[in-house]
């Protein structure tokens, strides 16, 4: 969200998006500074954001989203709300 902040309309994806090992692509999101902004509404800005640039090609065998467990607010939910992911998994540590 840093680099949608600085960039605006200009962001190309690869400013967002970095490949890694084994051409493993990867995006960090960020978020609002804590107290100041929604960070569901960070997810949703996110995802549709990778959608605009092109980022979910079909030559991609996974997607995972890892967001935080604490859901306080509806936008952590969007990906499976509007179908954009096949399966959901939680994970719990404790």
């Amino acid at each position: 969200l840093d680099t949608l902040r600085d960039e605006g309309d200009d962001i190309e994806l690869d400013s967002v998006m970095k490949e890694g090992y084994g051409g493993i692509k990867g995006v960090e999101s960020g978020g609002p500074e804590p107290g100041v902004g929604c960070a569901g509404r960070g997810i949703i800005t996110s995802i549709n954001l990778l959608e605009q640039l092109g980022a979910y090609t079909d030559d991609l065998d996974y997607v995972f989203y890892d967001v935080l467990g604490d859901v306080v607010c509806g936008g952590f939910a969007m990906p499976i709300r509007e179908g954009k992911a096949q399966e959901i998994y939680i994970v719990c540590s404790g």
